[in-house]
């Protein structure tokens, strides 16, 4: 079959890692697939897209209006790009799976094709409210995202905490079929791809490290792993490895968004508040592939500090290359992270978090948390049962 994506902005993030190996998935069923975007940086990508048939159409619209009305020109640019994919694009199609964006679904239907949605989570839960001016404006956005989401042949979602959310969000679709596709990650790409300790000049193979693993938002609430690395040197400093212990915070930052900006000096800041060093939280922006793979073996644990994740890609990476887990016991990962089995699901607080990190690092369960946590992504999140559950949506659909 002849599927195409349609994305906002195929840069770096967990909507972008769903996408990527959804079209591999589907590519490796013999499906033909294209992607369109409005935008597409190469140099701000997953590498295994720059070996994809990527269309962007309409990055030189405007993404805002003198910083404000984020959401309205991005409702523009991908409706935009539904025109164009109806109207003038050369390649011909049986399926478009939509996803982040519902608005464009109106303008898609006018094709006649089939159209799957993929909610993330719904978008008008993701904005604050905190004026009347912005209730107002947020006010047709949102009923238009129910609407349009209603539009789609088939609706997914992530999670089961997602569905649960979806169906308390948008009433008027509460009683409408929903399947759940957990994301996946490609076991045998990961497998692949050999560590290069040499990435990063201060590895020292004598340290400790505690990885944070998210893109640059206040709303990951990455500040709560800096002040997880503070408590511990005010409270276990006896310890041999909190004394070597080095914060590693990573994640996708992009100079265009100003949030991320702001969030990176907002966090360095922090550092200063707790009188953190540089030799004691180190920043990196932007890992390549192989930059995360080697991070992540790096790592003796993994800090997820968002709470009520939608699903949180990032806790099963870290499984896989058997890194135990301390998250939020809220959202996604209490569907991914089996506690004290494949890590800890602990209260998002400074004091819990190192409690986790403590139990981990300073017994050996660490290894066998390690081992249990790679055993659960190959026996529940493959790509090889992602790909089957996926062309069933497509074929059937």
């Amino acid at each position: 079959m002849r599927v195409a994506f349609i994305h906002p902005d195929l840069g770096i993030g967990g909507a972008e890692r769903w996408l990527v190996d959804s079209a591999l998935a589907l590519t490796s069923s013999d499906h033909d697939v294209v992607i369109y975007t409005s935008h597409y940086d190469r140099s701000h990508c997953f590498d295994e897209t720059r070996q994809m048939k990527v269309i962007c159409r309409g990055d030189s619209l405007p993404r805002s209006l003198m910083g404000r009305f984020f959401a309205l020109f991005a409702y523009i640019r991908m409706v935009y790009l539904a025109f164009y994919i109806v109207m003038f694009s050369e390649f011909e199609h049986d399926v478009i799976i939509c996803d982040q964006v519902s608005a464009c679904i109106p303008v898609l239907k006018m094709s006649k094709l089939k159209i799957l949605f993929y909610c993330h989570f719904p978008d008008m839960l993701l904005s604050k409210r905190d004026s009347l001016l912005k209730k107002i404006y947020r006010a047709p956005i949102d009923a238009l995202e129910q609407y349009t989401t209603g539009l789609a042949d088939r609706i997914i979602v992530n999670s089961r905490f997602t569905l649960q959310v979806f169906r308390e969000t948008f009433t008027s679709l509460s009683k409408r079929d929903v399947d759940i596709l957990y994301p996946s990650i490609s076991i045998s790409t990961f497998d692949s791809i050999k560590p290069d300790y040499s990435s990063f000049d201060f590895y020292d193979a004598s340290k400790t490290y505690i990885l944070s693993l998210n893109r640059f938002e206040r709303k990951k609430n990455v500040s709560l792993a800096i002040e997880t690395r503070a408590y511990l040197r005010d409270n276990y400093a006896e310890c041999d490895w909190c004394k070597s212990s080095v914060l590693i915070v990573a994640g996708g930052y992009d100079h265009r968004v100003k949030e991320n900006l702001e969030n990176l000096a907002e966090l360095k800041k922090r550092c200063e508040e707790l009188r953190l060093t540089e030799n004691e939280v180190i920043f990196l922006q932007s890992p390549s592939d192989v930059e995360k793979v080697t991070l992540l073996v790096m790592a003796q644990v993994l800090l997820y500090t968002p709470s009520g994740e939608h699903f949180g890609i990032v806790p099963v990476e870290a499984m896989l290359m058997q890194t135990p887990v301390v998250a939020v016991n809220s959202g996604g990962p209490l569907e991914t992270v089996v506690d004290g089995v494949t890590g800890y699901l602990v209260e998002p607080a400074p004091d819990r978090f190192a409690s986790a990190v403590s139990s981990i690092l300073s017994s050996p369960d660490g290894n066998t948390m390690g081992e249990n946590g790679r055993n659960r992504v190959i026996n529940n999140f493959s790509f090889e049962t992602f790909t089957a559950k996926l062309n069933h949506f497509v074929e059937r659909n």
